[in-house]
C-alpha cells in the first residue's frame, strides 16, 4: 500500500509539472478575434494576455462606438482563450490523475 501511495505521489508531481509546462506553452498559443465588420481585431494568448489590438481609423472618431467595439470583441476573445486554456489544462490533468477507487463517480 505504501508503494502505491508513493507511486501516486510521483504521478501527481509529474502531472503538476506537465500542467506548469502547459501553462507556459499556452503563453505562445494566440487567439484572434474580430469585430463583426472587421473594424477591430484583438489577439490574446490562451492565458488571456492581450498581445495586440488593431483599430480601424473610422472607429477613432467616436469614443463610445470604439468602447463598445472593444468591450464586445475583447469579451469574445477572452471567452475563446478561456475555452482553449481550460480544455488544454483539463486534458493534461485528466491524463495524469492516478487511478483512485471511487473517483470515477465524479465525472
Amino acid at each position: 500500500m505504501f508503494g502505491d501511495m508513493m507511486g501516486m505521489m510521483g504521478k501527481l508531481k509529474e502531472t503538476q509539472q506537465k500542467v506548469e509546462d502547459t501553462k507556459k506553452r499556452l503563453d505562445t498559443v494566440l487567439v484572434d478575434e474580430n469585430s463583426h465588420d472587421n473594424k477591430l481585431k484583438v489577439t490574446l494568448t490562451a492565458n488571456r494576455t492581450i498581445k495586440s489590438i488593431d483599430i480601424d481609423e473610422s472607429l477613432l472618431n467616436d469614443k463610445e462606438e470604439l468602447e463598445d467595439y472593444l468591450i464586445l470583441t475583447l469579451n469574445k476573445a477572452i471567452a475563446k482563450a478561456t475555452q482553449v486554456n481550460e480544455s488544454e489544462l483539463a486534458a493534461v490533468a485528466k491524463e495524469g490523475m492516478p487511478n483512485i477507487p471511487g473517483m470515477d463517480l465524479f465525472k
